[in-house]
C-alpha cells in the first residue's frame, strides 16, 4: 500500500489521455535524451557546475547518518581581507533533499547564489531522505526507522547539524534559510531549546509552515482520518512515503521530457499551487528524479493531524498513546513566541502549503520579526521558493540584503 497514493496521482493523470483514446506518440520517446544532470547526485551536481564540495556525515543522539554537504567558496574566491566569511545553512522541505538548492543552473540556485556571494553554505539532509537513510541501530527497512516526524528534526537532526557546522568552521553563530518543513522543523527547534537563539543570528523562511488549518493542498484530504492513525497507516503503510521507486522512475526517465509531461506537471501542481510560468519544463526529468526525495508517513499524518487541530502542536497518540509520550491527554504544543532569533518571512498568494491566513498568525506570534513580504507575483507557488526560474530576483535579492546586514 506504500505506493498507493502516487498510483492514484499517476492514473488519475493518464485518465486525461484515455479519454480521447490512448496515443502512444504522445511519448515521442525515438525524439527523447536525457538531461546531463539526470542521475547526478547533489554532490556532483555541484561539481557539474564549477563549484567546490565538502561531502560530511553526522551522527545524531538516536542513531541516524545525516549527509551534510558544504560549499566553502563560490567560483571565484573572495581575498577582500575585511570581509568576514558568514555560515549560511540551507534547510529543504518535506519530501525533498539539499538537491533543491542546486537543482538549477548558477544564477537561479540559492546555494551557489550566495557561494558566489563570499558565504560558507552549507546544505542539510534530514533523516530519511535520499542521503540520510541509515542508522547505527536499526535498517531503513525496518517500521522503527520511520518512526519520525518534524518533531524529531528540531529535536535531533538541526542541532546535531549545526554544531557540526559551527565546530568545523570555527564560528559561534550561523544564519538559517529554511524551505517549508525546514521552517517547521526550526520554528520547534528555537521554540524549545533557548540556546540555539544564541547559535542562529538570523532565520529566514521560505514558505513558512507552522500552524496548517487553512492550507489547500492534498494533506487536507487525509484530515477527515487523522484521528484514526492506524487507519491512516494502514492505508499510507507504516514507514516511508512517497518511496522514489519504480512509478517516479517510470515518470522522470519516460514521460518528464515527452508531451505528456503534464502528468508530472499535475502531480507537483497537487501538492504545491499552479504555476506554469516559473517552471522550467525542459527541467522536469531532474526535478522528479530527485523528488520525491523521502519523508515518513508519520511526517503527513502528523501534518493531517494539525489540520483538524490548527495547532501547532506535537504528534498526536490519542489520550492513551499521549499519556505514555507526554504525561498528558493531550499532545504539547510549540509557542513561537519564546524565539528570540530575529525572523524574516517571505510567502505567496499561492501556496498551498503556507497559506498566507496561516502566515499572518504567524506573524502576530513572532517577538522578533524583522521583515515578512509576500512574493510580488501573485502565481509564485511553494515549490517555487526553490525551484522557480525567476526565484534568484523576486526573492533570493531579499535573501542576500538581509544576510548582509546582520
Amino acid at each position: 500500500m506504500k505506493n498507493s497514493s502516487i498510483i492514484i496521482l499517476f492514473t488519475i493523470a493518464l485518465l486525461k489521455i484515455c479519454k480521447g483514446g490512448f496515443d502512444w506518440d504522445l511519448f515521442d520517446i525515438p525524439h527523447w535524451s536525457i538531461d546531463p544532470d539526470f542521475n547526478l547526485n547533489v554532490s556532483q551536481l555541484i561539481k557539474s557546475k564549477g563549484y567546490p564540495v565538502e561531502d560530511y556525515t553526522v551522527q545524531t543522539p538516536d542513531g541516524y547518518l545525516l549527509s551534510v554537504q558544504r560549499i566553502p567558496f563560490g567560483r571565484v574566491k573572495h581575498y577582500n581581507p575585511k570581509f568576514e566569511k558568514k555560515v549560511v545553512f540551507l534547510q529543504h522541505g518535506l519530501l525533498s533533499s539539499s538537491n533543491d538548492w542546486v537543482i538549477n543552473f548558477p544564477l537561479q540556485s540559492l546555494a551557489f547564489i550566495l557561494a558566489d556571494n563570499g558565504y560558507d553554505v552549507w546544505l542539510g539532509n534530514i533523516r530519511g531522505n535520499t542521503y540520510s537513510r541509515h542508522n547505527v541501530y536499526f535498517p531503513s527497512t525496518s517500521e522503527r526507522f520511520w518512526n519520525f516526524s518534524f518533531s524529531e528534526m528540531a529535536k535531533y537532526d538541526l542541532p546535531t547539524m549545526f554544531d557540526f557546522t559551527l565546530n568545523v568552521t570555527g564560528k559561534k553563530q550561523l544564519s538559517y534559510v529554511g524551505h517549508s518543513q525546514g521552517t517547521t522543523s526550526m520554528f520547534a527547534l528555537l521554540s524549545e531549546m533557548p540556546e540555539y537563539n544564541e547559535k542562529v543570528n538570523l532565520f529566514i523562511a521560505l514558505a513558512p509552515v507552522i500552524t496548517v488549518g487553512h492550507i489547500t493542498t492534498a494533506i487536507r484530504y487525509l484530515a477527515p482520518f487523522a484521528s484514526d492513525v492506524d487507519f491512516l497507516f494502514n492505508i499510507l503503510g507504516i514507514g516511508e512515503f512517497l518511496p522514489s521507486g519504480p512509478v517516479i522512475k517510470f515518470l522522470s526517465e519516460f514521460v518528464c521530457d515527452t508531451k505528456i509531461k503534464f502528468i508530472c506537471e499535475d502531480v507537483i501542481f497537487l501538492l504545491c499551487g499552479t504555476d506554469h510560468k516559473q517552471l522550467n519544463e525542459t527541467r522536469l526529468p531532474v526535478y522528479v528524479s530527485h523528488t520525491p526525495a523521502g519523508a515518513s508517513t508519520k511526517s503527513i499524518i502528523h501534518f493531517a493531524q494539525m489540520v483538524n487541530s490548527k495547532k501547532f502542536q506535537k504528534f498526536d497518540y490519542g489520550k492513551k498513546g499521549n499519556l505514555l509520550e507526554y504525561n498528558q491527554t493531550t499532545p504539547p504544543e510549540y509557542y513561537p513566541e519564546n524565539i528570540t532569533t530575529k525572523v524574516a518571512l517571505f510567502w505567496s498568494e499561492n501556496d498551498k502549503l503556507a497559506d498566507p491566513i496561516d502566515v499572518h498568525l504567524l506573524e502576530k506570534r513572532l517577538p522578533n520579526m524583522i521583515y515578512s513580504t509576500p512574493v510580488k507575483l501573485k502565481e509564485f507557488n511553494h515549490l517555487d521558493f526553490v525551484w522557480g526560474v525567476n526565484a534568484s530576483t523576486l526573492v533570493y535579492e531579499g535573501v542576500l540584503t538581509l544576510l548582509e546586514n546582520v
